[in-house]
């Protein structure tokens, strides 16, 4: 089985190098280097609502923003602005539980789900038992790593 190499975008291309050439998939930092997870949640918005959307999204940034293991948390709409993407990133499952237990998700997910319809949720790694847990609550699909390159 192939062992796989993780890079992660949070080291400058130099240490990135020097990472390689002492690669231990062994070693605790390692492990630990590849445990972000990831989501993306696909919305449409509903007619007459974008405006109430928007400052929804704009305050579920907000709040996710004074989480430190949010390492992203990025919206994209289309060229008509009826459908959006949020994909968001975790330091690692704990960091996602706290997302979760926290006022994003508990206080203005609700809101969120009164202007706009979930159409897909995916998940990216590992996010633990209670992570798993709390996820299927909200009908995601999750899906392991197998392969990445971070840079």
């Amino acid at each position: 089985m192939a062992q796989n190499l993780y890079i992660t975008h949070r080291q400058p291309s130099a240490v990135a190098a020097g990472w390689i050439e002492s690669y231990n998939p062994d070693a605790e930092d390692f492990r630990n280097m590849k445990q972000t997870v990831r989501l993306n949640v696909a919305l449409t918005v509903n007619d007459g609502k974008l405006a109430a959307f928007e400052e929804i999204a704009r305050t579920m940034t907000e709040g996710t923003r004074k989480e430190p293991g949010a390492l992203a948390y990025d919206w994209h709409f289309s060229a008509d602005r009826k459908r959006c993407r949020l994909i968001e990133t975790y330091a690692n499952a704990d960091a996602l539980i706290v997302h979760f237990k926290g006022p994003v998700v508990q206080q203005l997910v609700p809101k969120m789900v009164e202007v706009s319809k979930v159409d897909r949720f995916e998940v990216y790694g590992d996010p633990g038992v209670e992570g798993r847990q709390m996820l299927s609550q909200f009908g995601a699909e999750i899906f392991s790593d197998w392969q990445s390159l971070d840079r």
